[in-house]
């Protein structure tokens, strides 16, 4: 997939001033049935989720994308802001779109740390959405950092909270498929790089929303690959208990964390888009697929 999916890009202008860029994908016929907000993962941007926008505006619904504060073509410093910052951000896409497709089903979709915004966005904000889509969200680590590490992390990002340092991530634990670890090699938005303020807002919010996911008001879809060496697959599960009812968790058996990229992203993004279908009153309930636990 390409940026040729994307028909149209515009700036949002947060309450700080802050440029965000964002890119629209339309169905190719006929009316938007529903509207999907995609907010992303550290350290890329809302142009590279070409490939999920292509699924859903195939299915029927437009799809927004924004790039993040110090990602993509927004303003600010490579890597840095706060995820109050983002949240807020967020309700300003939520709100553009609806503006511009009044009355229809309205979804907010986070992956990694766009799911720790997204979930952060629902519980404090609980702006008015059909549906909440959580991709594999950084709510902890799927690992535990060594605790000298967080406390020297924690006094720098004190006394220099815009410093950045490399995230240290490898393509090869987000996916497995060759043409994107091509695509994102000539990929110059792309970058490397986390403040410490950043970092201990995802990690502070994440404890903070799964503690209160039992608060969650709307429909919710967790999907988090069984293999993900990124984040937690437990804290996810965890929060999908905690929500309840109106929560449903798919673990994908064997999936890294960018299940959209991974070797079943189709089967993956077909679910998506069947969920909110349903949701969107399109279509039927989805059936778990048989490569996937049922949380």
């Amino acid at each position: 997939m390409n940026g040729r999916v994307w028909q149209e890009t515009f700036m949002l202008h947060a309450a700080d001033g802050a440029a965000l860029h964002v890119s629209l994908a339309l169905p190719a016929a006929g009316e938007s049935e529903s509207v999907v907000c995609i907010v992303h993962g550290i350290g890329e941007h809302g142009g590279r989720y070409a490939v999920v926008a292509e699924a859903l505006t195939g299915r029927g619904a437009a799809v927004f994308a924004l790039d993040h504060r110090g990602h993509g073509r927004s303003q600010g410093k490579r890597g840095h802001a706060s995820v109050r910052n983002m949240t807020d951000d967020a309700v300003l896409l939520l709100l553009a779109a609806s503006a511009r497709f009044p009355g229809r089903p309205l979804f907010l979709y986070g992956h990694s740390m766009g799911g720790n915004v997204a979930l952060s966005c629902a519980l404090r904000h609980r702006p008015a959405i059909d549906g909440l889509i959580l991709s594999s969200p950084w709510l902890r680590l799927a690992f535990n950092p060594p605790w000298w590490k967080l406390a020297i992390g924690r006094l720098i990002g004190r006394l220099l909270p815009s410093m950045t340092m490399s995230t240290g991530l490898d393509s090869g634990a987000l996916y497995r498929n060759g043409e994107q670890s091509r695509r994102d090699s000539y990929d110059e938005l792309m970058h490397t790089r986390v403040s410490s303020e950043l970092f201990f807002s995802i990690m502070d919010e994440g404890c903070r929303s799964v503690a209160e996911a039992g608060a969650l008001n709307v429909p919710t879809l967790i999907l988090h690959g069984t293999e993900d060496r990124v984040t937690s697959f437990a804290a996810s599960r965890e929060t999908a208990e905690r929500a309840g009812q109106r929560c449903e968790f798919v673990a994908w058996e064997g999936g890294y964390h960018e299940l959209h990229h991974d070797r079943e992203a189709e089967r993956v993004l077909a679910f998506i888009g069947e969920w909110v279908r349903a949701r969107s009153g399109r279509g039927d309930c989805c059936e778990q697929p048989d490569s996937t636990e049922s949380g």
